[in-house]
């Protein structure tokens, strides 16, 4: 079997059905929406989803006593389950850091060094810093933008 003939096999050729090339996230043209057809609107739920969510609706408080009672039991993912709600784990922590005041762009900069300091030193973390300065240049900007509408005010009153 040559090359030719194992890819006329694999892309279905022959068949008399048209085949269109796509590439690997493209679904099969019999698969896409016809035109004016966008989809499902965003925000919209599955059917298998609504109708789970329909059942649970009136059971919530039975299920949940039944996971209590389980993890009382010692069921170990009835537990974890429980925990999880009762104290979630933490996304963020509050990092503590002394920064000196923010009065203008030269303490932003020390501010900038302060963090950058602090992550040498081991005292943050690359992420915890690129969040604090994602803060301090926020802080930054802020000022720029007020400082130049306070120029561009006191231009305008001139000229007028």
């Amino acid at each position: 079997m040559t090359g030719k003939q194992r890819g006329s096999e694999s892309t279905g050729a022959g068949t008399g059905a048209p085949q269109k090339k796509r590439g690997n996230a493209s679904p099969p043209v019999e698969h896409q929406f016809k035109a004016g057809n966008p989809g499902r609107p965003k925000g919209s739920r599955n059917k298998v989803t609504l109708a789970i969510q329909a059942l649970l609706d009136g059971e919530g408080e039975a299920l949940t006593r039944k996971a209590i009672e389980l993890a009382l039991e010692g069921d170990v993912t009835a537990l974890r389950l429980c925990l999880e709600r009762l104290h979630p784990p933490r996304k963020d922590a509050p990092v503590l850091l002394k920064l000196p005041a923010m009065e203008g762009a030269e303490s932003a900069a020390k501010a900038m060094g302060a963090i950058l300091d602090n992550v040498a030193k081991g005292n943050l973390t690359p992420l915890e810093a690129s969040s604090l300065s994602g803060l301090v240049e926020g802080y930054r900007k802020a000022l720029e933008t007020t400082e130049l509408e306070a120029r561009l005010r006191a231009l305008e009153e001139r000229q007028a």
